[in-house]
């Protein structure tokens, strides 16, 4: 098994649904999250071990996250944008891996593939996970839980 650790910061949508894979297949998880734990609906829960950032800033803990992995996944329907396009901006200017799953012209089958073998070529061990807060859209939570489940599942 390569990843060691899954990261993210926590807010609604794709960030939860990945500290919530982590935890139901037991793979220690962490990120770092604004101070206060603040998300677009509350508190960050405790049972998220997340670091709290000594600012409140999310561009801050976004790019904390990128370089505290060893290569970063992007999930969305559709062009990046918001805090999703700032993570892919910030890899690249980092020159850290990174790739952007578009479930607009992916099955979720062909981005666990795709996702996996990336993770393979790059020697991932701490995967960041991020996308859209739930607001921006409703269905990434699921579709972002159904990729990692599956590729967990698969034992990677």
């Amino acid at each position: 098994m390569m990843i060691e650790k899954i990261i993210s910061g926590g807010q609604t949508g794709a960030d939860r649904a990945t500290l919530d894979a982590a935890i139901k297949a037991g793979i220690p998880h962490g990120g770092w999250t604004p101070k206060g734990r603040e998300t677009e609906d509350g508190v960050l829960p405790d049972k998220y071990q997340l670091q709290e950032m000594p600012t409140n800033s999310c561009s801050k803990r976004t790019e904390q996250n990128v370089l505290d992995s060893d290569g970063t996944v992007i999930v969305s329907h559709g062009k990046l944008t918001g805090g999703s396009a700032l993570t892919q901006k910030l890899a690249e200017d980092y020159k850290r891996p990174h790739i952007h799953l578009n479930m607009n012209e992916l099955s979720v089958n062909a981005a666990v593939d795709t996702l996996r073998v990336w993770i393979e070529n790059n020697e991932i061990q701490v995967l960041n996970v991020a996308g859209p807060r739930a607001s921006k859209d409703p269905d990434i939570y699921n579709m972002t839980a159904k990729i990692l489940e599956t590729l967990f599942m698969d034992g990677l």
